[in-house]
């Protein structure tokens, strides 16, 4: 049995759970998220927790099972708490700013870069700190993270300097330059 998946999931004080078929709809104080999960899997809500079983133990059943319940867990976390992932900005003369839905970057190209943001996540800005700290936030675990790595793919940090933008925390190696080499 899938260690991950027999895990039941407990519904926490204001969220409400609803299963119709093989959608699940995951409503909470911070929005609401809904799911086709495989019709393979059986989800069943029992004494305010959330029960994920699967039919047989075949290969595909069993990746199945624990990727079922932990989607389905996310959803929870996510209506419940939300989710956020941080960015550092790091270079001379590099700036990220806010307008309504839109973040606008300087990334030393000739023009600046507006990246739209998607429903659900908002982003700030603390300009103030250094490195320059951009926080995403909401509800969908998946959203954010595409959204925080499209945001990264607009500057990956470089190799030599450690310039551009990177996830909050990530260690980079950079490489020595021709001095290095002797």
């Amino acid at each position: 049995m899938s260690r991950i998946g027999k895990k039941p999931i407990d519904i926490p004080k204001g969220v409400e759970v609803s299963i119709e078929g093989t959608l699940i709809r995951v409503k909470g104080p911070k929005g609401e998220l809904s799911w086709n999960f495989p019709a393979s899997m059986k989800v069943e809500l029992d004494d305010g927790r959330l029960v994920v079983q699967r039919p047989d133990d075949t290969k595909q059943k069993r990746a199945l099972h624990g990727l079922t319940r932990s989607l389905i867990s996310n959803m929870v976390k996510g209506v419940s708490e939300g989710y956020r992932k941080e960015l550092e900005v790091v270079g001379v003369g590099y700036k990220a700013d806010v307008k309504g839905r839109t973040v606008v970057f300087s990334l030393g190209y000739s023009n600046p870069v507006e990246f739209e943001l998607p429903e659900g996540i908002t982003a700030e800005v603390d300009g103030k700190a250094r490195p320059i700290k951009v926080t995403l936030t909401g509800i969908d675990k998946q959203l954010l993270g595409q959204v925080a790595a499209d945001i990264r793919a607009l500057r990956p940090p470089d190799s030599y300097k450690g310039k551009g933008i990177r996830y909050a925390g990530e260690r980079l190696k950079l490489k020595p330059g021709k001095a290095g080499k002797q």
